[in-house]
């Protein structure tokens, strides 16, 4: 008996069992050989279940249905027993006798999404060996490296660009280290205090860049207790994960910084209850220490339509800043505590015109402020940053690679046309930038202000080469001097008039 016989005895089904134990009539698996197919993009990807939204790591293996569809071995047990109880069997489903299930309507399957968009889908862990190192340490750069870098880009801070220098390393070296002779060194979280525009957030994206580690820059004004409209604590986590590219071994050796930490102080008003201040210093205590945290994935709240992975902190760098407006009134009065009447007595005004009294700072006067014993327990490093003076703004116009100055050189330098300032004009926007009390942020509201009309002119007359920006313009006094363009290098000779009110 052939076999071409020994199939014609067999029925149809019993056929296509022989076809497919015999690997006859099977499609080959697309997508695994071919470098485009889809399945071969995402074979780095989890599943992640579509009921729960539990990633495969953790709900286990996914049963696949239409559509591409996963769903969990739980949250399948779970629907059929949702369906035993509701009085009929499986027998009702599957000759489709819709009248003895209530409140239940076939759907299209096909109609649902089956694929998560990219920034919600989680890699799937690598395999690690035991000899691998979590962390070369030799790709960190030292301190002293760390700092010349911010130097080419932040002015002045010298003491906080070393503390953050020395911090960073030391947390990788942390990582790096070997726990085997049971001596485990503890993460240093940081605290910096300084008044607004004097460069927390610029040091901070400045470190970003230079640093090949995941990075994560979150506001604490927006976060909220568990349960109230708002971000959730474990949002900030949820961003490191989103830098780090859905990649959870590497977010978990990230850094956090956390801006306008101060807007989370206890409320002075105790009348209603407070969602964002203290509650939130609470819920952020086992975040610095370091815990198991479930966080969604490509989104900043848990709802039931984004996927939830586990992150550990404990190896998660939180560096916090804020201005603590108000802050040196409690110092002064600490300070002033001494006054007496007497030759020795110190005044009770002898503080006021300290522009560094922040530098005085300590954890009781932060505690006054409102924040609790237990938050700034779990920053070690407290440190704060200098005011900026006239001298600091005039360098800091003038010194990192992106410049203000450059900034402008480079815009009119588009049109062919040099701009040129004048020292005693960098002090005089030094003067008035500091008398608006916001820091650096103010070169650049008080350079717009003047440059406005020369932007504006200066395409009208393709004869004009070079513009000096001097004093007398800058405090509306006079205006700028005009080189023309034929006169340029010839300086004894050139023609140069000088505008009274503008260009």
């Amino acid at each position: 008996m052939n076999d071409n016989d020994y199939r014609e005895g067999m029925d149809e089904e019993e056929l296509q069992e022989k076809k497919a134990a015999e690997g006859e009539g099977t499609e080959p698996d697309k997508g695994t050989n071919d470098v485009g197919g889809e399945k071969k993009k995402d074979s780095e990807y989890e599943d992640v279940c579509y009921i729960c939204r539990r990633p495969e790591h953790i709900a286990g293996k996914m049963i696949r249905i239409q559509s591409n569809i996963c769903v969990c071995s739980d949250c399948m047990q779970k629907t059929f027993d949702g369906m035993g109880n509701a009085g009929f069997s499986m027998s009702d489903l599957v000759n489709l006798n819709i009248g003895k299930m209530p409140n239940i309507s076939m759907i299209n399957l096909s109609d649902l999404q089956g694929h998560l968009p990219n920034n919600q889908k989680l890699k799937k862990k690598k395999p690690k060996e035991k000899t691998e190192a979590v962390l070369d340490i030799t790709k960190i750069p030292a301190p002293h490296k760390i700092k010349a870098s911010l130097d080419e880009y932040v002015v002045g801070q010298e003491q906080a660009k070393k503390v953050m220098s020395v911090a960073v390393y030391n947390h990788y070296k942390r990582i790096a280290s070997d726990c085997k002779d049971d001596v485990e060194i503890e993460k240093s979280n940081m605290l910096m205090i300084g008044p607004t525009g004097c460069g927390k957030t610029y040091l901070v994206k400045t470190l970003a860049r230079l640093l090949d580690v995941p990075l994560a820059i979150t506001d604490a004004t927006s976060l909220t207790e568990a349960g109230y409209i708002g971000d959730d604590i474990e949002s900030v986590v949820s961003k490191l994960l989103a830098a780090a590219d859905n990649d959870v071994e590497r977010a978990e050796h990230g850094i956090i910084f956390i801006d306008e930490i101060d807007k989370i102080a206890k409320k002075r008003n105790a009348n209603q209850r407070d969602v964002s201040g203290e509650s939130v210093q609470q819920g952020m205590l086992r975040l610095l220490e370091g815990a198991e945290v479930e966080v969604p994935v490509g989104a900043s709240s848990k709802n039931a339509m984004v996927p939830m992975t586990m992150v550990n902190t404990r190896n998660i760098l939180f560096i916090c800043g804020g201005a603590f407006p108000d802050l040196e009134d409690i110092i002064k009065e600490r300070l002033n505590k001494e006054s007496a009447i007497g030759f020795k007595a110190h005044l009770r005004d002898e503080h006021d015109e300290n522009e560094n009294i922040l530098h005085e700072v300590t954890v009781e006067d932060v505690r006054k402020f409102g924040m609790i014993p237990e938050f700034l327990g779990r920053l070690p490093i407290l440190f704060t940053l200098d005011a900026l003076t006239e001298d600091t703004l005039v360098r800091i116009l003038q010194e990192p690679k992106n410049a203000i100055l450059k900034q402008y050189q480079k815009l009119l330098a588009m049109d062919e046309v040099k701009l040129v300032f004048d020292e005693e004009a960098l002090y005089a926007i030094a003067a008035k930038a500091k008398k608006k009390k916001v820091g650096a942020r103010a070169l650049r509201a008080v350079i717009e202000e003047f440059m406005l009309d020369i932007m504006y002119e200066i395409p009208k007359d393709s004869s004009i080469g070079m513009v000096t920006i001097t004093k007398d313009y800058v405090e509306k006094t006079g205006g700028p001097v005009i080189t023309m363009r034929g006169c340029l290098g010839i300086e004894e000779k050139g023609e140069q008039r000088q505008t009274a009110a503008g260009i």
